[in-house]
């Protein structure tokens, strides 16, 4: 299913998320079950498979590594489920550092600093990493589409890190 279509966008990863929200409420008020109390069993059986439909629509565009994904499967190329592995030596360096980093901060005489430092260094390098894979995903080249899923796994990659730091933060103000 094409969520960008169901939700009436043009399949683009710029996407107005307030918009995206608005439509989401209209689309479930209309196919809320409620609404055909009255019908026959199939008609609401219809009404549940739709409405759940619209919550993975909305909880895919929402999110944007989830949306990159989607825009990619609609181009049948589709790694929502893959384990593949990254052949970028740089972008593995850097993880094994941040890795080494997250490690670290339990150690660090100001562990404050070094998260926020991180918190920083991640921002940036997804920045970087979102600003080619809307470059990529706007291109008509099918390599291009598999340079973009590669951007895709690396934000995959990142959101994984920026998770483990939020739970060494908490821990160290829990």
């Amino acid at each position: 299913m094409n969520y960008f279509e169901l939700f009436n966008f043009t399949a683009s990863f710029d996407l107005d998320t307030a918009t995206l929200a608005e439509r989401y409420r209209e689309l479930q008020r209309a196919v809320h079950p409620d609404n055909f109390a009255n019908d026959t069993e199939q008609q609401k059986l219809l009404s549940i498979h739709r409405a759940a439909q619209i919550n993975d629509g909305f909880q895919t565009l929402k999110n944007p590594i989830r949306r990159a994904e989607h825009m990619l499967s609609l181009r049948n190329i589709d790694i929502s489920h893959e384990t593949k592995t990254l052949k970028d030596g740089q972008f593995l360096m850097q993880q094994m550092e941040w890795r080494e980093a997250l490690e670290d901060i339990n150690h660090a005489e100001d562990p404050d600093e070094m998260i926020d430092e991180l918190y920083r260094s991640f921002s940036n390098y997804e920045n970087e990493m979102t600003k080619r894979l809307i470059a990529l995903l706007n291109s008509e080249q099918e390599n291009d589409w598999l340079l973009a899923a590669d951007q895709v796994r690396k934000l995959k990659f990142m959101a994984k890190l920026k998770d483990e730091l939020a739970k060494i933060e908490d821990a160290q103000f829990g």
